[in-house]
C-alpha cells in the first residue's frame, strides 16, 4: 500500500448488528455509498476491501475513519482526527 491517506467516511463509528458465520466486507478506502461496506469504489486504487468474519451474533462498530488501529473496528482514533 502507498502513502495515500484514506477518506475518513464519518468521524464515528458504525454500528451493525452482524450474524455469526457471516462475512462482511469493510470498505478501506472511504469512498463507498454503502458505509461501512465496500461497493467496488476503490476500483484502480491501491485500497482493498478487508474481510470481517463474525464469530457470534452480536452488535459491533465498524471504523468509519479508516484509521483505526484495530483494523475494520473502531478503537476510538476519529477523536483524534
Amino acid at each position: 500500500m502507498s502513502d495515500k491517506q484514506a477518506v475518513i467516511a464519518q468521524k464515528g463509528p458504525y454500528p451493525v448488528q452482524v450474524e455469526a458465520g457471516k462475512s462482511y466486507w469493510w470498505c478501506a478506502c472511504g469512498k463507498s455509498a454503502t458505509q461501512p461496506f465496500c461497493d467496488g469504489s476503490h476500483k484502480g486504487s491501491e485500497f482493498s476491501p478487508v474481510e470481517y468474519k463474525a464469530e457470534k451474533s452480536e452488535g459491533v462498530y465498524f471504523c468509519g475513519c479508516k484509521h483505526s488501529g484495530k483494523g475494520v473496528l473502531c478503537d476510538g482514533t476519529h477523536n483524534k482526527l
